[in-house]
C-alpha cells in the first residue's frame, strides 16, 4: 500500500466508527418477536478426582416458560444415576445425578431444546390488564434474602434513587437509571459475582457483574415495594445487532452465563430490565471504556429497560436456592453446574479442572 492510499484509507475510519455507532444507535431495538428461534443446549460434565466416595452433580434445567421463552424438551445420557426435580420454592428446574464410589470417571451430558424471541413492552401505551400476581407470589418478589436486605442502607439507597419518581414506573425506571448511572462492571471478579448486595452496599464500592449490579435493581425495587426478580441463565447466540459484548462468542457458551432482571407493574405485567449489560458495554464494547454518553452507551441504555434481546436462555428465578442432598447449605443462585465429591464441594467457577463444557446450536425444527 503507497503512502497516498494509506491516508485515505486512514481519513476514512473516524467516518466508519460513527456510522456503526449511529447504525447500532438506529437498530439495537429489539421488538416484542413475532418468530421463535430454536436452540439445542448441551452441557457436558465430567468430574476428575472424584476421591472413592459418593459424587453428586446438580445442573439447572430450564423452567421458565413465557411469551418470550418456550422449553421443549430436555434428555440425558452418561453412567450417573440421574432424574430431574423442581425446587418447591422458585420452581427452578435440576438435573440431579449420583455416582457410586465404584464408578472411577463420573460423567452426565444434558440436552436441552428451548424457543426464544424477542421481548419489548410499550412503556408509551396506555396500560392494558393483565394478570395479576397471586398473594404467594408478590410475596416472594417483594420479600427480603439473606443476601438482599430491605432495611438500613438498603432503604436509604433507594430513597435516593427515586428522588422525584411517584408512578411505580417512574420509580423503576429511575433505579434503572441510578445503576447505570452509579455502578461499574469489575473484570476481576469471577464468573457473574455473589449476587450479594449487603456487603457491596455496605464497602461503598458500587461494582461486579451482572449477579450483583442487576441483583442491586432487584433489591431496590423491593426495597420501593415493587415485585422484582432476578433471572438467570446463559447467552446462547450472537448479538443480532452488531454489539460484540452482549451475544455469545462461539458455539462454546461454558462462561457465557448471564442474569437478567424483572419489575413488576400493574398494567404491563413483567417488565424487563438489564441495568448490568450497560455497564458491559461501557467496559467491553471497545478496547478502551466508552463514555457513558457514547452512542453505543445509550443505543442500549435507551432500551434496555422494557426489552431483551433473547440471544439468551432463562433457566430460573431462584435465590438462596437449597440443591437436594447438598453438603453445602444453599446457593445464592443456580446458572452454572454444581458439583460435591468425598473431598467437598468442586469450584463450579473452574470447569477446566471440573471438566464441564456447554455448547449452543441454532437449529431448525
Amino acid at each position: 500500500m503507497d503512502r497516498r492510499q494509506f491516508l485515505k484509507v486512514g481519513a476514512l475510519i473516524p467516518a466508519v466508527g460513527a456510522s456503526r455507532a449511529a447504525l447500532a444507535q438506529t437498530l439495537f431495538a429489539p421488538k416484542q418477536g413475532l418468530s421463535w428461534r430454536t436452540f439445542q443446549i448441551t452441557t457436558k460434565v465430567e468430574i476428575k478426582n472424584a476421591g472413592g466416595g459418593l459424587t453428586r452433580a446438580w445442573l439447572p434445567v430450564p423452567s421458565v416458560n413465557s411469551e418470550y421463552q418456550r422449553v421443549l424438551d430436555n434428555d440425558w445420557s452418561g453412567n450417573a444415576t440421574a432424574k430431574v426435580v423442581h425446587d418447591d420454592k422458585s420452581g427452578a428446574g435440576i438435573l440431579v445425578a449420583e455416582w457410586p464410589a465404584s464408578i472411577a470417571q463420573p460423567a452426565v451430558e444434558l440436552r436441552q431444546r428451548v424457543q426464544t424471541r424477542d421481548r419489548a413492552v410499550d412503556l408509551t401505551a396506555r396500560p392494558a390488564k393483565v394478570e395479576e400476581l397471586s398473594p404467594r407470589e408478590r410475596a416472594l418478589y417483594t420479600s427480603a434474602t439473606e443476601h438482599m436486605p430491605l432495611d438500613g442502607i438498603v432503604r436509604d439507597t433507594m430513597l435516593a434513587a427515586i428522588k422525584g419518581a411517584h408512578t411505580d414506573l417512574e420509580k423503576a425506571r429511575a433505579i434503572y437509571e441510578w445503576i447505570v448511572d452509579n455502578t461499574f462492571r469489575d473484570p476481576k471478579v469471577r464468573g457473574c459475582g455473589l449476587g450479594d448486595v449487603k456487603t457491596m452496599l455496605r464497602s461503598g464500592t458500587l461494582g461486579g457483574k451482572c449477579a450483583d449490579l442487576n441483583g442491586l435493581y432487584v433489591c431496590l425495587c423491593r426495597a420501593a415495594g415493587l415485585a422484582a426478580r432476578d433471572v438467570y441463565g446463559v447467552r446462547v447466540a450472537k448479538s443480532q445487532f452488531g454489539y460484540g459484548s452482549l451475544g455469545a462468542k462461539s458455539e462454546i457458551i461454558t462462561r457465557s452465563q448471564h442474569c437478567r432482571a424483572e419489575v413488576y407493574l400493574s398494567g404491563w405485567g413483567w417488565v424487563p430490565a438489564d441495568p448490568a449489560d450497560v455497564r458491559k458495554v461501557v467496559l467491553e464494547e471497545r478496547t478502551q471504556p466508552l463514555p457513558v454518553d457514547d452512542p453505543l452507551v445509550k443505543a442500549v441504555r435507551a432500551k434496555l429497560f422494557g426489552a431483551w434481546e433473547m440471544n439468551w436462555m432463562a433457566f430460573n428465578t431462584a435465590n438462596d436456592i437449597v440443591l437436594p442432598r447438598a453438603k453445602e447449605p444453599k446457593r445464592t443462585f443456580f446458572m452454572y453446574p454444581q458439583a460435591e465429591t468425598a473431598a467437598g464441594t468442586v469450584d463450579s467457577l473452574d470447569p477446566d479442572n471440573f471438566r464441564y463444557t456447554i455448547t449452543a446450536k441454532e437449529i431448525t425444527v
